[in-house]
Formats: structure tokens, sequence, C-alpha cells
């Protein structure tokens, strides 16, 4: 009986919780609450993937209104892969949550801070599931309102002022969003995606279309902060705590970017977007934009998590580079590293975290030669660095790898070759932290420190083991990769 409620049973468990918590008003039992909803919907998420695999999709009305009068969670492939990646780092992320949020929330707002991470959490499923224009929007506003105020319950002073950047960019970004889906309604007569899908090839009148198209992508692409508008997305990650940074990196905007693909490819249609308009060309110069020139900008940080963040860009980067390609090869580079970058952020920021518990600050002259008193967090920093190089045997390795064929299936021998070259600038970002923490002599306090607890350590590594093991085994994210962009690209089979 349960099987045919997982989609709503995803989104509802945490949406309960989070007022749960707050009439609780005790962080131990919320962080008890945040590690249960994680975990049960992690294992809701994975036998709602499966369940995809046997059965094809699954359309669950909600209300008892069919589609598309009523909101419709319609999963397939591509959004059964998302749930299972925003699903697995929540569970990961929680039990690695305790001890840092111990060290960089004040007491008194723990359980705020587990509430906020519960509506978080529901908001990123909502979009992830719904198949509904402005149930979607309803849920990146449960997430976004969330987000501010879990990156602004940091301690430094700056993460006010980052929450409220964002808060700024993010209100843009969803008012040109809801003005695109308005636009789409206003054609199409409904909200319901796939019906809107169908009712689009007919619509005669192409200008307010391409009005929504542009709005959309605006709105989506200051969300999932592709260059030029990511300027919210450094100070973000810099100045949150470190759980935050983490849960972020590796979910928030890999759904926004899910969102974008749902559009271009489901809704609009993959020859409307790319063979009728000029979006490989505009995709193509944005991303490699963001690839060499964010690269470049992170070299210069003074500011470990600073400059993994402008990696965070450079990364994106690459998802949209291979959206670009407009080909079957080049959608499923951008989305297994989707999953692939998840993993590698979520490691790095979770260690830099370890770091952080003891002394406060990840900054480069804060942290000398730390590889000599934290072995562990160091050794799996470099690990996530070769990563984000792609050095074979690593995750990283496959999206590159998968990127470089899209390119030269698409005869662009030049783009190939960008791809391989921009890894020395990520090549040289991470020596300078193998530099500082290997070859520096460390001063009296990094001298006295120690590993992080257990309980920090074993999710970040967790991670860490996952970037290696999944760089070997493909079989799992790469086939589910290639399945959802077959899915995107040419409907369910």
């Amino acid at each position: 009986m349960i099987n045919s409620h997982l989609p709503i049973f995803l989104v509802v468990v945490p949406l309960i919780a989070a007022p749960l918590m707050v009439l609780l008003r005790n962080g131990a039992t919320a962080w008890v609450f945040a590690v249960g909803i994680s975990w049960t919907a992690a294992g809701v998420a994975l036998a709602l993937s499966a369940q995809v695999a046997q059965v094809g999709v699954i359309s669950y009305a909600l209300g008892s209104w069919p589609p598309p009068w009523g909101i419709e969670y319609r999963v397939d492939s591509a959004n059964a892969y998302l749930a299972v990646l925003v699903s697995l780092i929540a569970a990961v992320v929680s039990v690695y949550s305790r001890r840092s949020v111990e060290a960089e929330v004040p007491r008194e707002q723990h359980y705020l801070f587990y509430a906020m991470y519960a509506l978080c959490l529901a908001g990123l499923l909502g979009i992830v599931m719904t198949g509904d224009g402005f149930n979607m929007f309803v849920f990146f506003e449960i997430s976004s309102l969330s987000t501010y105020v879990l990156i602004a319950l940091g301690r430094d002073r700056r993460a006010l002022m980052a929450g409220y950047q964002y808060l700024i960019m993010g209100t843009i970004g969803a008012t040109f969003f809801v003005i695109g889906v308005g636009l789409l309604y206003l054609m199409t007569g409904t909200l319901n995606l796939a019906d809107m899908a169908g009712r689009l090839t007919e619509v005669s009148e192409p200008r307010p279309v391409l009005a929504a198209l542009a709005f959309i992508t605006v709105g989506i692409s200051l969300k999932l902060a592709l260059f030029p508008l990511h300027l919210w997305l450094p100070n973000a990650y810099a100045y949150a705590p470190s759980v935050v940074t983490a849960f972020l990196a590796a979910t928030a905007t890999k759904v926004s970017v899910y969102v974008l693909l749902r559009f271009y490819f489901s809704i609009f249609g993959e020859s409307a977007v790319f063979r009728e308009l000029p979006m490989s060309e505009i995709l193509l110069a944005l991303s490699l934009a963001a690839i060499f020139i964010a690269s470049a900008i992170a070299i210069f940080q003074d500011d470990v998590k600073r400059m993994f963040a402008y990696s965070s860009v450079a990364q994106i980067g690459y998802i949209t580079l291979g959206v670009s390609f407009d080909s079957l090869n080049g959608l499923t580079a951008a989305i297994v590293h989707l999953f692939n970058h998840a993993l590698t952020k979520g490691a790095l920021f979770l260690l830099l975290g370890g770091i952080a518990f003891w002394i406060g600050t990840v900054r480069f002259k804060g942290i000398a030669g730390i590889g000599r008193t934290m072995p562990i967090t160091s050794f799996g920093i470099v690990l996530g660095g070769l990563s984000l190089i792609g050095v074979p045997a690593t995750v990283g390795f496959v999206s590159k790898w998968y990127l470089v064929q899209a390119a030269l299936e698409r005869g662009s021998l030049s783009i190939a070759f960008a791809v391989v070259g921009s890894s020395l600038l990520a090549l040289v970002y991470v020596w300078r932290f193998v530099e500082v923490a290997y070859f520096r002599e460390p001063d009296a306090r990094v001298s006295a420190l120690r590993e992080a607890p257990v309980s920090m350590l074993v999710p970040a590594w967790a991670l860490v083991a996952a970037c290696v093991y999944f760089g070997i085994d493909t079989e799992l994210t790469l086939g589910g990769a290639v399945t959802a962009a077959e899915e995107l690209m040419w409907g369910p089979r």
C-alpha cells in the first residue's frame, strides 16, 4: 500500500517534521528528527528509483483530482536520479551535522537550524517530484527561504550579509521564473508540465513562448549560479556554517540544473531551444567563461572555502557545457557530473568543516602544516582535489571523459582541448592547499590540533570513498545518467 504513495511520502515527511522541531524547541531532539527524516527520505528515494526502473513513469495525483486538473507528482528516470542524489547527500550530512552545528551555530538556535534544514530538504525534493509549474515555484520558495536562514545562522557577521545578498538574487530569480511559468499558462491554459509540453506544439503565436523561455532561463540561471549570475555563491558558501555549505554545494544548484533541463528538453523541446534559437552558442560561451574565469579567480583566494566556492562556479560551467552540446553524450556528461560534483564538493566542504571545528577558520595562513596534525582530513581534501582535476579513478575523470567525447562527437577539437586544459587551473588551486598543508611548518595552534570527531570524519570520508568507488565502477551513476538523458531528449520509452 505504501509503495503507491512514495512520491508524496518523500516530500511530506520532512515538511511535517520541520514545525514539530520548532514546537519541541530542543536541539538534540531536533537533530534526531533530522537524521531520521534524512535516512527515511534516502530509503524512499531508492525504493522509488527501483519502482521507476521496473514500471516506468509514475503519476501520482494529489487530492483525488486527476491530472491535468489537479497537482501531479510525476516521477521518471531523470527526477528519480536527482531524488536519490539529494536524499543520500542529506542522509550523510545529517549525521555529520551535530558536532559541526554545536561549534558554529549558537546553542539556542540549534532547533531552528534543524527545522530550516528539514524545510530546505522538503523544498528540494518537492521541486524534483512535482509535475506542476506553479507547485515547482512554491517549492523553490520553501527551499530558498529556509536556505537564507541557514546561511545567516553562521557566527561570522558576514554570513548575515551573504544571506541577504542571496535573498535579493534568489528573489529576482524566483520572480523571473514565475513570470515565465505565468506566460506559459497564458498560452496553454495549464500548469501541468506534461500537459503543457503537449499544448505548446499547438500554440500559433511564438513570441510569448520565447519570452517565457527567456524569463525561465534567466531565473533558473540565477538559482544555479551560472556565470555571470553567480555573485551570490562565493559569499554564501564561504560564510555559511560548514554543514550548510556542504549541503547547498551538493544539492541546491544541482536541483536548479535539473529544472533547467526539464524545461529545455521536456517542456519546450530540444528542437525549439537549440535548433531554432542560438541557445547552444550562448550556453557554450557562458560555460567556457565560467570554467576559465572562475577557476582563475579561485587560484588567488586566501580562504580555502572561498577557493572551492569559485571552483563550484567553474564546475557548474562543465555541467552547462555538456547541455550546450545538444547531444545524448553531452547531456549524459552533464547529468553524471551533477552526481559526481555533488560527491566531490560535499566531501571537500565536510572535511573543511572538520578543520573549522577546531580553529574556526580555513584561511591558508591559518592552516599551514595541517597535513601533519590532521593527516586523514588533509589526505581526503587532496583526493577530492584530484577529482576536481579529473585524475583517473575519480568521479571527476568520468565527467570530463564524457565531456571530451561529446565535444569530439560535435567536431569541436578546440573545446575538447579546453576541457582538458582547464584541468591545469584546477591543478594550480588544489596544489595551493597541498603546498600549505604539507610543505610549511605548523605554528603552535596547528601543532596542537588533532583529527575531527569521528561523527564528522566518517560521513566526510564516506563521500571521499564514493568519489573513488564511482570513479572506478560507473555502472550505477553513468547508467542512471544515460537513462535519464534518453528520457529527457526522447521521452519515456
